[in-house]
């Protein structure tokens, strides 16, 4: 069910920014944008999704199992009631501190001029973003923990509706278009909070005001959230080195950087965020229950399903990455040049795709474990190794280096999680992971060498034909790469097939097909 809701989230979001590219392109007012809607974003992940969720999830779980649902909606609004003061005071600091928080971004933008005063009118504009998403970041975890995951799942759908509505009907009301898109990212996360109340007063969850500081959990997962918001703020702080060695780069980087990086999140979104968030909810419960049996399966489980789906969908990216970011975005303000170095970003940041699908999974095994201070510890030293990387590669490679020393980075990373991870008794089975890796690998070859001949001879020779006979035979050659892995796949024996006709069949049910 994450899955596809996600799915249709990531469809709006690639639609949100196929609008937004063919109205603004890639300059001054998106490179403005993406640097103040990053920003909010940050914090979110810092302060919410990124940290108290990890935390808060286990011991919620905990509750559940062990003690009562009385008890554990009481934590749950205990906590709610901290994190509502903590964010208004957030909040209010940065929208008031905006001009200093940019400098601070992009230092390359200077501290005055026209791109600087407008990055700082949108940060502004923006911020309280940070308290609604980080709102809804909470119900999610609530929602998650008691096994509802469609309303968490399609909210981003609402924040992709407001931002595209915004674009093409309030964006024109205004001297500088942009700033309409801004008010669009305040309408989706207000359309965000209420798509969860239902929800959440149909599972009996009292929202009303609950002052208890001195809870039991709560100062626990004060303890557990304190090194959870230093590992988030490690990762945070590499999408802050990229954007700012990024601003010294020439203009347009922060953009062909941001738009690379929506297409690698599709299938990073689709599947790994989408099975990482199914499977923390699981592993809390057997942790809690210390069924390491289970615990190992759904582990390895997700794990291998992870790099089955993410591989082909590497080899895929790489082969046809210049004609899947014409049809996405080469239209309007948007040209050939963009294209061209989009697609340069696009390849390095998919060659660590496998690695920052299987990273939030394995990462997800901690949490369980209420260890949030192993992945903050590897965090730490992914982090190094990117500022290393990046200022190694940005010379020759341009924003290709910072998006290339992130794959590397997280590669690091993932070696190290899978090393610490075996540290604990009973946790991992490498073995069926690496045999599904390798079988996922060597099915993608095939499928890649299908794809890089159908791309030779049918895709190039029609580059410049119109919008849709080029989408159009894009999903054709994207369809007969999928054939080939699955058959492929089933040649191999790979046991990750019946896993996917397993999740095929409630979505099918979903859409109303038997």
């Amino acid at each position: 069910m994450v899955g596809f809701y996600t799915l249709l989230s990531r469809i709006l979001g690639l639609i949100r920014d196929i609008v937004v590219a063919r109205f603004f392109g890639a300059g001054m007012a998106t490179d403005a944008f993406f640097v103040a809607f990053r920003i909010p974003n940050l914090l979110r992940r810092l302060l919410a999704e990124g940290s108290l969720t990890i935390a808060f999830i286990p011991i919620f779980s905990e509750y559940l199992t062990q003690k009562s649902r009385k008890d554990a909606f009481e934590l749950a609004r205990a906590v709610l009631y901290l994190l509502s003061l903590i964010l208004v005071v957030v909040t209010v600091l940065g929208i008031f501190l905006s001009p200093w928080v940019v400098r601070l971004q992009a230092y390359g933008f200077g501290a005055s001029g026209p791109k600087y005063d407008l990055t700082v009118l949108l940060t502004r504009i923006t911020f309280p973003y940070i308290f609604l998403v980080s709102i809804v970041a909470f119900f999610m975890g609530i929602l998650n923990s008691l096994r509802h995951f469609a309303a968490p799942a399609a909210a981003p759908i609402f924040l992709n509706i407001g931002i595209i509505a915004s674009t093409l009907w309030i964006s024109p009301l205004f001297s500088q278009p942009i700033i309409g898109v801004a008010i669009g990212v305040l309408i989706g996360g207000v359309l965000q909070v209420l798509l969860q109340l239902p929800w959440l007063v149909q599972k009996g969850v009292s929202l009303m005001p609950c002052w208890m500081p001195q809870h039991p959990a709560v100062r626990r997962i004060g303890i557990l959230v304190l090194p959870a918001i230093y590992g988030s703020a490690i990762y945070q702080l590499n999408q802050f080195i990229g954007t700012l060695l990024a601003s010294f780069l020439p203009q347009g980087s922060v953009s062909w950087l941001y738009y690379a990086d929506r297409l690698v999140q599709f299938p990073l979104g689709v599947f790994a965020i989408a099975i990482s968030t199914a499977a923390l909810p699981s592993l809390s419960k057997q942790a809690a229950e210390k069924d390491m049996s289970e615990f190992r399966e759904t582990l390895s489980h997700s794990v291998r399903l992870t790099l089955f789906i993410t591989i082909p969908a590497m080899a895929g990216m790489i082969v046809l990455g210049k004609p899947i970011i014409q049809v996405f975005f080469q239209r309007g303000a948007f040209g050939p040049l963009s294209t061209v170095m989009t697609e340069r970003a696009l390849f390095y940041y998919t060659l660590g795709l496998w690695a920052f699908s299987a990273n939030r999974v394995l990462v997800s095994a901690f949490y369980a474990f209420q260890d949030t201070k192993t992945p903050a510890r590897i965090a730490t030293m992914a982090l190094l190794a990117n500022v290393g990387f990046s200022l190694i590669l940005m010379g020759p490679l341009k924003h290709g280096g910072l998006a290339l020393a992130t794959s590397l980075a997280s590669t690091i990373q993932f070696f190290l999680l899978i090393f610490f991870l075996g540290r604990i008794p009973g946790v991992l089975h490498l073995k069926p992971m690496i045999e599904s890796g390798l079988k996922s690998l060597l099915c993608s070859a095939v499928m890649g060498i299908c794809l890089y001949l159908f791309h030779v001879k049918w895709m190039v020779p029609y580059a410049g034909t119109r919008f849709w006979l080029l989408a159009c035979r894009l999903g054709v050659v994207i369809l007969i790469g999928v054939m080939v892995y699955f058959v492929m796949a089933v040649v191999l024996r790979c046991r990750e097939i019946g896993s996917v006709k397993t999740i095929g069949k409630p979505v099918l049910r979903k859409l109303g097909m038997p």
